[in-house]
C-alpha cells in the first residue's frame, strides 16, 4: 500500500496516503479529489498533442489504493472529469474500468467546477456534497460554513529547498477545521500552498502536510488574520 501515516481530524481517525488521497477507516472510505480525467484528450482537441494514457494512469493508481486499503467507497470531490465535454470523449475502455469500479465499490462524484457528470455517473451517484459524521465532503472550500470541511479545488504543493536542490510535491493543507486534498489526477499541476488564494481559505496558521513512510511532516503556513476575514466579508456584502 502507498505509505500512510494515521490522522486524527474533526475527533475522527484518518490514514493520510502518500498518494495524495485520504482513507476513513470508520466508513471504509478511500477520498480523493482533482481526478481531471480525460485532460490528454482534451489538450488533443485544442492541437497539442498528449500520450492519451492519463485516464488509465489515474484509474490504475485509484484501484491499487482501494485494493490496499480495502475501500468499501470512493468519493471523489470533484473536478473528476478535465471539463464538461469529457463524457464524450472517453474511450470504451475507460467507461468500462469506470463502471467496474462502480460495481466493486459505492462510487461517489461530488460535482465540481469543471465536471460533466452524465448518464448516471457509469454506475455511481452523483451529489453537490457529502456529509458524514458532521464533516462536510465538498469540491470548493465554504468560508462562511463552520461544519468540519473536506475538500479539493487548488491542487496544494510544497516548495521546498533540500541539500540545495528545489523540488515541489503535492501536499495537504489543513487546520483543526479544513482540509485541502492535493489533485489525484495524473497530469494536473498545483498552486503552492502559500499562495493567498489558499490562504484566504484560513483564519490563522495552517499546515502543509506530507506523508514520508508512516509519518506525517508538518510545515507551518500562514493564513488571513480575522481582521483580513472580515474585510473580506464586507467586500462581498458590498
Amino acid at each position: 500500500m502507498s505509505a500512510a501515516a494515521p490522522f486524527t481530524f474533526a475527533g475522527q481517525s484518518f490514514q493520510m496516503l502518500a498518494d495524495r488521497a485520504l482513507f476513513w477507516p470508520r466508513h471504509g472510505a478511500l477520498i480523493v479529489a482533482d481526478l481531471h480525467l480525460e485532460k490528454g484528450s482534451w489538450y488533443a482537441a485544442l492541437g497539442q498533442p498528449l500520450p492519451p494514457y492519463d485516464s488509465h494512469d489515474t484509474l490504475d493508481r485509484l484501484a491499487r489504493l482501494a485494493a490496499a486499503t480495502g475501500a468499501r467507497a470512493i468519493w471523489c470531490l470533484g473536478d473528476s472529469f478535465h471539463d464538461r465535454d469529457a463524457a464524450a470523449r472517453i474511450v470504451p475502455a475507460i467507461a468500462a474500468r469506470l463502471r467496474e469500479q462502480a460495481s466493486a465499490t459505492q462510487l461517489l462524484w461530488i460535482a465540481g467546477n469543471h465536471d460533466g457528470l452524465t448518464g448516471g455517473a457509469w454506475g455511481g451517484e452523483i451529489a453537490d456534497e457529502h456529509v458524514a459524521d458532521g464533516i462536510v465532503f465538498r469540491h470548493q472550500s465554504v468560508a462562511h460554513d463552520n461544519r468540519p470541511e473536506v475538500s479539493g479545488h487548488f491542487h496544494p504543493k510544497l516548495r521546498l529547498t533540500v541539500r540545495g536542490r528545489h523540488v515541489s510535491r503535492p501536499c495537504f493543507a489543513g487546520d483543526d477545521r479544513r482540509l485541502i486534498l492535493p489533485a489525484f489526477g495524473t497530469l494536473t499541476g498545483g498552486l503552492a500552498v502559500t499562495d493567498p488564494v489558499i490562504a484566504e481559505n484560513f483564519i490563522g496558521p495552517y499546515r502543509a502536510m506530507l506523508v514520508a513512510g508512516d509519518r506525517q511532516l508538518c510545515f507551518p503556513c500562514a493564513g488571513r488574520t480575522r481582521d483580513d476575514a472580515t474585510a473580506s466579508r464586507v467586500r462581498r456584502a458590498n
